[in-house]
């Protein structure tokens, strides 16, 4: 028996209405992601590649097409059970790191099963930073630490849940070379020993070529 998918995009569209008229920024995107497999979008600046991995991720609504994700439909979904759906199977990393200020990394990093009001969730979040080489700062605040440093902290939480599948946009797009090079090596490490599905967004082809597919995007189509 053939396994589920975890994602599945059939025929993926997304129009804007603007003053100026209806703007369509996806057309028609048609994929299918196997379990523990990893995909890279590939494209330039305004080419749809953060749009597409929002509606992979079910933080918008397409305009037509659909999205299952672990074999859910997200289009049969409210926002609560979208949600749900996200914390249950779904990891992020952005380019912003978005951590919360007031927290230390070890609070950052434990929130998502703080939320599930998982009682182990002290314990994960010390390895999984230890993992990230950040043994020595686990009581630091995000202002104490650098931008490598936090989006380490970032991959991190990422993991916490153990997802199915993890969505990161331009996750070293804030990093100079030589950081985002050990960045992408530890997301790459993270994602290899958890079994996790990986979809990438990056306009560096040299990132690209570390998964096994890439979808190249230009002006809201695949080429």
């Amino acid at each position: 028996m053939t396994a589920i998918p975890i994602l599945d995009v059939q025929r993926l569209s997304k129009t804007y209405k603007t003053g100026a008229g209806a703007l369509t920024v996806l057309k028609e995107i048609s994929f299918s992601l196997p379990q523990g497999s990893t995909c890279a979008i590939l494209g330039p600046s305004g080419s749809g590649k953060s749009t597409l991995l929002g509606l992979c991720a079910g933080l918008d609504r397409p305009t037509s097409g659909s999205v299952l994700l672990n074999g859910e439909p997200l289009a049969d979904m409210d926002e609560d059970a979208r949600a749900r759906t996200r914390n249950a199977h779904v990891g992020f990393v952005f380019q912003n790191f978005q951590l919360i200020p007031t927290l230390t990394a070890l609070e950052n990093v434990t929130v998502p099963m703080e939320l599930r009001g998982d009682r182990t969730a002290r314990v994960a979040g010390l390895e999984l930073l230890q993992r990230v080489g950040l043994a020595e700062r686990v009581a630091h605040f995000p202002a104490q630490l650098s931008g490598g440093e936090q989006q380490r902290v970032a991959l991190a939480r990422a993991f916490i849940n153990r997802p199915k599948i993890l969505f990161a946009d331009e996750p070293t797009g804030n990093l100079d070379a030589e950081t985002s090079g050990g960045i992408i090596e530890i997301m790459f490490e993270l994602n290899r020993s958890a079994g996790t599905a990986l979809v990438l967004v990056t306009h560096d082809p040299d990132v690209a070529r570390l998964t096994e597919r890439t979808i190249r995007m230009r002006s809201g189509e695949m080429i």
